[in-house]
């Protein structure tokens, strides 16, 4: 019986061994609190986000700091992000990167941990009505470090389209049938919603429409589809519609028109007069993440004025650091320059009745 408790210590043993060589520790504090950098090399951080969020040009030096890997994986829609969360995602990623019409859900239903906003030596730098808005508030603590946000664009090939859209409805030109492309994604009930003025005293109204006005969209899409080349699912899709010139028009990000562009395209974006929608984009810590000191460490690190400004340069979209103008080339100062657009918008609001909207969605889609 010893010799089978000193065997079955042994093999105990080695198995500790094993695990600690093949798992790095997790961070220890110091006599101040803060962590110990050195107990998080060899550690891979988990970014579960939209495309561009994690760069090398921007998360290189992090990675180089703490001799870590930052690993992006990128969804394509707010459902899939939330869908990937409540199907076991939140042990498999530290951060996700949600926009304004789902935070508050992913907040209210336990997804997320509050965020330790003193750790974020940049946090009173924020742009104030970024930092202070309520739906990743809840019961005084913090959720989410806002990040960058921006329109949802009109985009077009300036080479195909020689005169500069002014309205949606451009998008139902029979000139331009076949050649239009459309997010996979139930935003475009809302920009429905504005181009027959629903949000013109209400901005709300785009995220709680009645049956009958969703079913009044809803016609207005099917009969859209014949000018649709495709719904994309990603910005690297669309990218390469305009790469191969399948298409002409189509909603997209800034990201779109930056990346296509420095490839030598001739790609313009515009808010026309009906207004656009915009979304603002947070930074959150899943519940479930094993490296919470280390996505600690990087909120701060990303929210940093010079690091705001490589996410601006690789993205073209606003980000929420102010201070990150002095960075910045005067090309992408005009980026910066937050009020060309910012009132001009109607952020993207949660949809209390997200189901039904995904509902109608999938009808259009599956229209003949």
């Amino acid at each position: 019986m010893r010799k089978r408790i000193i065997r079955l210590s042994v093999i105990s043993l080695l198995f500790f061994a094993f695990s600690s060589c093949n798992n790095p520790p997790a961070a220890t504090a110091d006599g101040s609190g803060k962590t110990d950098p050195a107990q998080l090399k060899g550690s891979t951080l988990n970014i579960l986000c939209w495309e561009g969020y994690a760069d090398p040009v921007f998360t290189k030096a992090f990675e180089e700091k703490y001799g870590v890997t930052v690993k992006g994986t990128y969804f394509g829609s707010s459902d899939e992000l939330v869908s990937k969360l409540q199907n076991g995602g939140g042990e498999a990623y530290d951060i996700i990167s949600p926009s304004s019409d789902v935070a508050g859900y992913i907040v209210s239903n336990g997804l997320v941990a509050p965020l330790d906003v003193k750790a974020i030596s940049q946090w009173d730098s924020i742009s104030p009505p970024l930092r202070n808005m309520a739906d990743v508030i809840n019961e005084g603590k913090v959720y989410g470090l806002p990040f960058t946000w921006g329109p949802d664009y009109l985009i077009y090939d300036a080479d195909v389209v020689k005169k500069e859209p002014d309205s949606w409805k451009v998008f139902q030109n029979p000139i331009y049938k076949g050649q239009v492309s459309l997010w996979d994604d139930i935003s475009n009930i809302y920009l429905i919603g504005q181009m027959d003025g629903m949000d013109k005293t209400n901005p709300a109204a785009l995220y709680n429409m009645t049956d009958d006005e969703l079913n009044q969209v809803k016609a207005q899409l099917i009969a859209m589809k014949p000018q649709i080349r495709k719904y994309w699912s990603t910005a690297g899709e669309l990218n390469n519609m305009f790469k191969n010139r399948e298409v002409a028009l189509a909603i997209g990000w800034p990201l779109t028109v930056a990346s296509l562009n420095k490839e030598g395209r001739h790609l313009r974006a515009v808010i026309p007069r009906e207004g656009a929608t915009g979304w603002i984009d947070r930074l959150m810590i899943t519940k479930e993440s094993k490296n919470k000191a280390l996505a600690m460490l990087f909120l701060d690190y990303v929210s940093q004025p010079e690091t705001m400004a490589k996410v601006l340069a690789v993205t073209n979209y606003n980000v929420s650091n102010p201070g990150s103008e002095r960075f910045l080339t005067p090309d992408l100062k005009k980026i910066a320059d937050a009020s060309q657009y910012f009132d001009r918008l109607n952020f993207w609001q949660m949809v209390k009745r997200r189901k039904k909207y995904n509902e109608i969605w999938n009808e259009v889609k599956s229209a003949q």
